[in-house]
Formats: C-alpha cells, structure tokens, sequence
C-alpha cells in the first residue's frame, strides 16, 4: 500500500522544505494534500509548482484542499473530512501562528482551537501511521535549568502567548499518544540554512542583525546585558527539515518527543560577538542594561526603527538548557547532527546583508 500525506501550514517555509525532503526519504508516497487557507491558494499552487519541477520525474501526486483548521471539519464538507480519514497514512500538523508578539486571541484561536479539530479528525484516521506535531522547546515558558524532553510542565509563567498556547495544545496531542501513533518535534529557535543562509523571515537571531544595521553610524557597540551565562538555541532549518523527515519515518519514532536544538548552543554573548565581528570586524565594548534596553523598546518608534520585537530580548537572558538525548541518540544511525552555529555565521550574515531591505523578509513590528 502506497503511502498517502496530509499536511497543515503549507504553503509555509518548514512545511515546503519538509515535503522536499520527505519525498526523497519515503519511496512509498502516492499522495500528498495540502490543507490551504483561501488566500494562500495562489501561493500554494506556485510552491507546487516548484516542488514538481524539482522532483526529477517522480510520480506524486498533490492537491490543494480548501480549508480551515480552527473550522469545525477543518473546514471541509463532511464527504471530504471522512474520504481523508479513509485515505491518509501519515499527517504533519504544521499550522500555527508563529509569532512572538501575537494577541491571545488570534494565538488561542490558531494554534489550540485548531489543533483540537486537527486532533478529532486525526482520532477518525483507519490507517494512520503517523501523526508528527510541530510543537516549540519553548513549550517549557520560563522554566530554567535542564529541561528534557519527555517533560511537559507547567511553567510559572510564559514569556508570550505564543509559548502558553503552544503548551496549551501540546497537552492535546500529548494525551492523543494513548490512542495514536504520535511523534512531536519541538525545535529549537529556528535560523537559516547552514550552508547557504537562506530563511524566509528575519526573526529570532536576525533581530540582531537588524540591531547592529540600524546603528551602523555608532563609533561601538555595547553588549545590551552584562549576562555572559545564558546560552540561546538556535537550530538551522536544514537540521530541523532533516531530522523531522527521518524521525517522522523511523519506526521507534512514534509516542516519542524530540528537542531538536543545539546540544552545544552559544551564549549571547558569544552571539552577539560573532555578528559584531562579522559585519564591521569590531569587538563590542561596555554594556547598556537590560532594564534600558527593554524600556527603549517599549516605545514602538524605537523598535519599529530598529526592526526588534520586544518580546524577543526574553530569550536573550533566559537560563534553560535543553536536553536532547533522545534525538541524538534516534538520529545516530541517520548521521544527522546539528551544524554548529559559529562555523554558519558567514553565511547567515551575507544571506542578512543581501536581503534585508526586502519585506518579505522582514518582521512587520507591532
């Protein structure tokens, strides 16, 4: 029997490259659907487009299908919801609101109500292989020290919406593993491709970059903490594409939970240093508090100005680790290990240099 995918958040970047990867993994694939928002339908049949042409003759199938995760169905007439549970072998919920700064509303209605109608209908799949759920490390909101992966805490509190309502639908799919086949990824800050740089939007540690860009005209550049402790994960989306591809397949894979993150991340100091270094060849110099630099940017003409989330600064002197044994050790027979961060800093920057004037690119701050 021929393997049939569905996938959530196409046409977005992980889901795109994902599907590239998959179907060089699995020589069994027959079908893929793609659930696609209305507006995004243009978009998806361009991606397409471009998958086909790169598949150097290779028979799959796609087809967009109309819908909606957080609609009762998903959106779909029921002749269509219950002919997918009677096809589909293998689904990856992608769809969620990947933003650090979003409402809770928007953030509840996105990533926990469509995660439950994408758990109902999942619950319904006859021949379901498996379910691989994209969750977040940063599930774990505030808590600090090691943090593993078969752990699923409650924190004291969270950072943002994003990382309480990932939680929240976490503990959905986590309780599923009872009945289904169920593998969830948490990864770690996401970053571009190691080799190349490429990445879709400049987030994360691309804020940075933003930063040191629109203060280019200063004599130096200060640390913004005197913290020289706390690391940040951040994982090239060629590690994350390829380890999901193979864990999502690999047969122990499934009720497991992975923290595919950086077993050796750098601190932020170290971060900070290596961008520093790279776009004007300079150390930085001082510090400004961390209290200053929050205040600062909580005047939205300033953050605006210097292309920064607020929101973002919390990562940047928070004291987590996460363990990610399991994932070493499942991947060990795939030889998938993840880049070092210093060694893609070139790339990351010059990809940065050459695109950032593009919107696309570009987080629009709130």
């Amino acid at each position: 029997m021929g393997h049939i995918y569905f996938f959530t958040g196409f046409p977005g970047f992980i889901s795109n490259q994902l599907i590239r990867e998959l179907v060089q993994r699995d020589e069994r694939i027959n079908k893929i659907y793609l659930l696609v928002l209305p507006q995004q339908r243009a978009k998806a049949e361009k991606e397409i487009k471009r998958i086909e042409d790169d598949l150097d003759g290779m028979k799959i199938a796609f087809e967009i299908l109309m819908g909606d995760i957080t609609k009762e169905h998903l959106g779909f007439s029921l002749e269509v919801y219950h002919e997918l549970q009677q096809q589909v072998t293998h689904l990856f919920h992608l769809a969620a609101i990947y933003d650090l700064a979003v409402p809770e509303k928007l953030a509840r209605l996105v990533n926990v109500v469509g995660t439950k109608q994408v758990n109902e209908w999942a619950k319904g799949v006859i021949a379901l292989k498996r379910y691989t759920y994209f969750s977040t490390a940063y599930v774990a909101g505030r808590r600090e020290g090691c943090l593993y992966e078969h752990e699923l805490k409650l924190p004291m509190s969270f950072r943002n919406h994003y990382e309480q309502t990932k939680y929240e639908a976490e503990l959905m799919v986590e309780e599923l593993k009872k009945e289904i086949p169920i593998t969830i990824i948490r990864p770690g800050i996401v970053k571009g491709h190691s080799q190349t740089g490429q990445t879709i939007k400049f987030d994360g540690p691309y804020f940075i970059l933003n930063f040191l860009d629109r203060l280019s005209f200063l004599p130096f550049f200060p640390y913004i903490s005197s913290d020289r402790e706390t690391v940040v994960n951040l994982v090239p989306i060629d590690y994350i594409i390829q380890a999901t591809a193979f864990l999502a397949l690999y047969k122990e894979g499934a009720g497991k939970t992975y923290h595919l993150t950086d077993p050796n991340p750098c601190t932020a100091s170290e971060i900070y240093e290596l961008f520093v270094a790279e776009l004007y060849k300079k150390k930085p110099k001082g510090h400004v508090p961390l209290s200053l630099s929050k205040g600062f940017l909580s005047i939205r003409q300033v953050r605006r100005f210097l292309g920064v989330e607020k929101e973002a600064l919390d990562y940047f002197t928070w004291k987590g680790r996460f363990d990610c044994s399991s994932a070493q050790a499942d991947l060990i027979a795939s030889g998938i290990i993840c880049p070092g961060f210093k060694e893609a800093v070139p790339a990351m920057v010059e990809y940065y240099l050459k695109h950032k004037h593009d919107e696309d690119h570009q987080i629009k701050i709130r």
